[in-house]
């Protein structure tokens, strides 16, 4: 998952990156509202955290001017603020959930995860697919109660393509949500890591769970069960 961060503090942006980063998430940042509604508006991320208090353009005004552009990526507001009324302001300019400063890295990891996982429709941090299932909070895959030895980045792209199930991914678009913005795009590494899931989920062939549709991507077979 790709995730931007808009914070104008120098040393939380930097930690904030550090953190999501170790949780394998694909991390930009900008450090006013310029940037980040420039970054937002151009690129496809899945999560936005964005702080009320930013320079040029400030974190309400960021959020409206997205959600009137049309852009749905959830919004988690980070807010010194102790008045409430802040807090409203930001969920009625279109923000999804807020997070007061100061916060414990669980708490910002909690919310990260809520909040992708509502955005595709699982409320839980267990998604079932048939025989597979994945713990979104442990990072864990099982099929038929078996854990599966996932690498984080075997991990992250299979989430992606599960949470999208039945959609034709491309290349491209799981380059550009897994990965860092330096990936050589030009690299095989997405077939590898798509030969090793399957061979690591459907080891007896009996599942077909990732499917190539050529020319276009890749396809996540599995129904959602839970």
């Amino acid at each position: 998952m790709r995730l931007l961060i808009v914070e104008d503090d120098a040393a939380l942006r930097d930690e904030l990156v550090r953190q999501l980063s170790a949780e394998g998430y694909a991390v930009d940042s900008a450090s006013d509202g310029r940037d980040g509604l420039h970054m937002a508006s151009e690129y496809d991320y899945d999560l936005a955290v964005i702080d009320l208090g930013l320079p040029i353009i400030d974190g309400i005004s960021l959020i409206t001017t997205l959600r009137e552009r049309g852009r749905r990526l959830p919004v988690l507001v980070l807010t010194a603020r102790d008045s409430w009324q802040d807090k409203v302001k930001g969920l009625e300019a279109g923000a999804d959930d807020y997070l007061s400063k100061p916060f414990h890295p669980e708490e910002l990891r909690a919310r990260v995860q809520a909040l992708l996982r509502r955005a595709h429709g699982a409320a839980q941090n267990r998604l079932s697919f048939g025989p597979v299932v994945i713990d979104t909070d442990a990072k864990a895959v099982t099929r038929h109660e078996q854990a599966i030895e996932l690498t984080s980045y075997e991990y992250n792209t299979l989430l992606y393509l599960a949470l999208n199930a039945g959609k034709t991914l491309s290349k491209t678009e799981l380059t550009e949500h897994l990965y860092a913005q330096d990936y050589d795009r030009d690299s095989n590494v997405i077939e590898v890591f798509i030969g090793r899931l399957r061979k690591k989920l459907d080891p007896d062939g009996s599942l077909t769970p990732i499917s190539t549709q050529r020319g276009l991507g890749y396809r996540f077979n599995l129904p959602r069960s839970d």
